[in-house]
């Protein structure tokens, strides 16, 4: 028996490296109103959130464009970047391998770029269950969508693994309840740290020991 019957993925940083994808994307948008491209800390705070938050922000000290650049957004077709976005190897393989009957699902902040790389990557063979931030009233770090998730594919948490990169991961696993594995960032606090997809598979099956977390786990209920 696995240890886990379900792995939900985070998008950006682990089923793509789209850093560069999304740096091009958002300084397209600084750009059509004469700001200059964003620096690192800017580049990684729209790495983390929604396409709304990453905006407002960018925009946080000329709120008079704030207008004008969403509905620029609007208008901005993503695929135009997608040949930036490198899937990370090993991602189809290890899904193969636990499929079934272990589940898979992705959660991720990104929202309306979501539909165009779900068709191009073909997405939907690999997963049971894809949320992004439209489908949800509140994104990550909320846990709305691991609670989704979780009840959409009958699944407890307890028999759920969150893998993600960042600290906003860290954290909605935290207060979903799921046990956390920590890809490619030995920073963040997690059951597990893998440096690529192969080292997964001997924690799902239940062969990978957890290591010792550091600090507060925060939990919240899921809804009824």
């Amino acid at each position: 028996m696995n240890r886990f019957d379900l792995v939900i993925f985070d998008c950006d940083g682990v089923l793509f490296d789209s850093r560069e994808a999304n740096r091009a994307y958002y300084d397209r948008i600084r750009a059509e109103f004469g700001l200059p491209p964003m620096d690192e800390a800017e580049m990684d705070y729209v790495h983390m959130h929604t396409a709304q938050e990453s905006v407002a922000f960018l925009f946080r000290d000329r709120p008079e464009l704030l207008p004008a650049a969403e509905a620029f957004v609007a208008t901005l077709d993503y695929s135009a970047f997608l040949h930036l976005m490198t899937p990370e190897p090993g991602f189809p393989e290890l899904v193969e391998a636990v499929r079934p009957p272990v589940l898979t699902a992705v959660s991720t902040n990104r929202s309306t770029t979501m539909p165009e790389l779900r068709r191009v990557f073909g997405l939907d063979r690999w997963f049971d269950r894809i949320v992004c931030a439209l489908d949800v009233e509140h994104p990550k770090p909320h846990p709305e969508g691991v609670f989704r998730i979780l009840e959409d594919l009958g699944v407890a948490p307890g028999r759920a693994l969150y893998v993600g990169d960042s600290k906003v991961d860290e954290e909605v696993a935290g207060r979903a309840g799921l046990a956390f594995a920590a890809y490619r960032n030995p920073g963040l606090r997690a059951a597990f740290h893998v440096g690529r997809h192969g080292e997964l598979l001997p924690v799902i099956r239940g062969e990978g020991r957890p290591e010792g977390l550091q600090g507060p786990v925060i939990r919240s209920t899921p809804p009824r």
